[in-house]
């Protein structure tokens, strides 16, 4: 027995009499188009609200074809146009309810079209005084996050701009007790999931096509998001077997 998915812009709804398939049978039909997708990748727009299939009673997907027509717009749109999740989404809703809504790339052309030069360019990286400014960290501190691989300096002495965010948390941590030495686990994790994605990745920056290739920053970025949430979630199971 079949369940309609609730919520959502009516997606994932096929019609009574439409055929139902499978994630491998979709998957097939995908990679005509997509050689790179993968389940991995179904999942996932399914959990970021792009698709909703329908269900069966024993918890399997089905996916009728307004969900793989759905599913081949939004990996174009990633493809041909490099856009966030959030603004595909945002894009086929609208569509969805019949609204005429271009892509939001073609939003960004036109008004480009109408001003003069090029937009600034947003710093990725930040000075040392600035970093500390930020973290409220002192010298000697950084110094040693530096010693211990926590927080590493660009080849020109600069830092990119999550180096504040790890000095923040560092220094949060630390005042529960948790000195940098304690801290480097979380670093070779990290390390480890980072070489992880990275191997699931080359293979798309090595292909011939280059849109494939582009792609293959999107590809991190999709992983990425998995491998912290798993990662969360495994780390609240493990805080559940010991009661606080």
């Amino acid at each position: 027995m079949l369940r309609t998915p609730t919520g959502g812009a009516g997606h994932g709804t096929a019609p009574s009499g439409d055929t139902l398939l499978s994630i491998g049978a979709v998957l097939g039909r995908l990679r005509v188009e997509f050689p790179e997708v993968t389940m991995s990748k179904i999942r996932f727009l399914e959990a970021e609200g792009l698709v909703e299939p329908r269900r069966t009673s024993s918890g399997y997907r089905k996916f009728g074809p307004q969900d793989v027509e759905r599913l081949t717009q939004v990996l174009r749109m990633q493809r041909d146009h490099y856009l966030p999740l959030k603004a595909i989404r945002e894009h086929l809703d609208a569509l969805g309810r019949g609204e005429r809504a271009p892509l939001p790339s073609q939003q960004r052309q036109r008004r480009a079209g109408a001003e003069t030069g090029p937009a600034p360019r947003t710093a990725a990286r930040i000075g040392r005084e600035e970093l500390l400014a930020a973290s409220g960290a002192d010298a000697s501190a950084l110094d040693e996050w530096e010693s211990y691989g926590l927080i590493t300096p660009m080849p020109d002495g600069g830092y990119d701009a999550e180096s504040v965010t790890v000095a923040k948390l560092v220094t949060d941590l630390g005042r529960f007790g948790l000195e940098p030495r304690h801290l480097r686990i979380m670093r070779a994790a990290a390390q480890r999931e980072a070489g992880m994605v990275e191997q699931v990745v080359a293979p798309l920056r090595r292909h011939r096509n280059p849109q494939t290739r582009a792609h293959a920053e999107a590809t991190t970025r999709e992983l990425a998001t998995l491998s912290v949430k798993l990662h969360a979630a495994l780390f609240r199971t493990a805080l559940g077997a010991h009661p606080y």
